[in-house]
């Protein structure tokens, strides 16, 4: 296969095909005799591979590991029943994070509520504030956001 027929049968663009190779998350093609890179079922499979963990938001250096576990069929499993624990704890860590993103857009959002100016925005108010005003998002506590009342709210 030539890399635009594996693209289609992928879903994967070109450049990021040339970009997993470049980085050696899949392995270099043989070259035909014309000097087209010349690609296998095989690469393929990890190219398939490759994108499932893409868009379970793996890194690479997650992907990577994988793929040398891969490369050890009868090893025990616990390494990547660790790698999955640790990357599923990334993603909930990840959804705190978010939750806490919501309820700030939430509180920002219910700052102009109300018929007013742009100069009254208490949205762009709290936008405005110092950073060291803004909530604390690694605390874990909730936060206030500043500066998004209007003058006489509270």
């Amino acid at each position: 296969m030539k890399i635009g027929e594996i693209a289609k049968h992928s879903s994967v663009p070109v450049e990021t095909i040339r970009y997993y190779e470049k980085i050696g998350l899949l392995p270099a093609p043989d070259r035909d005799t014309s000097g087209y890179r010349a690609y296998r079922n095989a690469h393929l499979d990890r190219l398939l591979f490759i994108k499932r963990c893409r868009n379970l938001d793996m890194t690479q250096e997650e992907i990577r590991e994988l793929i040398r576990l891969s490369e050890h069929p009868e090893a025990d499993c616990h390494e990547v029943n660790a790698l999955l624990a640790h990357h599923l704890n990334h993603v909930r860590d990840r959804l705190r994070e978010l939750q806490t993103l919501e309820k700030t857009l939430q509180q920002l959002q219910q700052a102009c509520s109300e018929a007013g100016t742009v100069e009254e925005c208490g949205i762009l108010g709290g936008l405005s504030a110092e950073l060291e005003d803004l909530p604390d998002t690694t605390s874990g506590h909730e936060s206030h956001v500043p500066g998004t009342h209007r003058p006489g709210k509270t």
